[in-house]
């Protein structure tokens, strides 16, 4: 009992880790996006460079959780939905790297009209990686709690999804080029897509979960 306490604390002190740098990269992608819209492109690509970072901190740690779960956990049978966990949570912060990415690469031009509605979709999506992360950790640590965090992911994926059109609907309603309207479009679609990430994560946590309290 003793060595499998010891090595319940080695994991969960891990996975701390690991979200730790999840929630990192969410904070850095909200301030990458408030970096870009106030046009503060040094500050802007310096923030990309640290959510890289983390992401292959993230990469690496999580190898090496996947590593230590196959080398040392006594009751395999929790094991695949702690590798799952891990491995469609890791795939929410390449995604937001990805995201961030795109906007270094193609430097879209949004007029200070959609500013606003661009940081609100932007906080809503990253709310929801806030929630995501909480609901992982409530899974190791306060069973009872994960299904509150999860209630609340879906509230700001819903909540992403209406501003994205509503951010959408005003970019085609601008009186500008209508390749400039469609590259605005995508770059909203992937601004949201952060919050239905998080939320087929969730889908499947809410089944771990479901089999934990069984």
């Amino acid at each position: 009992m003793a060595i499998l306490l010891k090595t319940t604390k080695v994991i969960e002190a891990q996975i701390d880790q690991f979200l730790d740098i999840l929630s990192d990269a969410a904070l850095l992608y909200m301030k990458a996006m408030e970096d870009y819209l106030s046009e503060r492109f040094e500050q802007f690509e310096d923030r990309i460079q640290q959510i890289r970072e983390n992401e292959h901190k993230a990469d690496d740690l999580r190898v090496h959780i996947e590593r230590f779960l196959y080398e040392h956990t006594l009751i395999p049978e929790n094991r695949g939905d702690v590798l799952a966990i891990l491995e469609n949570t890791d795939e929410v912060i390449d995604n937001m790297k990805d995201s961030i990415l795109q906007f270094s690469v193609e430097m879209p031009h949004i007029p200070d009209e959609l500013d606003d509605l661009f940081l609100q979709l932007t906080k809503a999506s990253v709310e929801s990686v806030d929630n995501l992360t909480m609901a992982v950790r409530s899974f190791f640590r306060d069973l009872a709690a994960v299904n509150n965090y999860i209630h609340k992911v879906y509230f700001f994926e819903r909540e992403a999804d209406q501003l994205g059109e509503k951010l959408r609907r005003q970019i085609f309603a601008l009186d500008i080029e209508l390749a400039q309207k469609s590259q605005l479009r995508w770059f909203s679609i992937h601004l949201e897509k952060i919050s239905d990430y998080s939320q087929a994560v969730c889908d499947r946590l809410a089944i771990y979960t479901i089999k934990r309290q069984l």
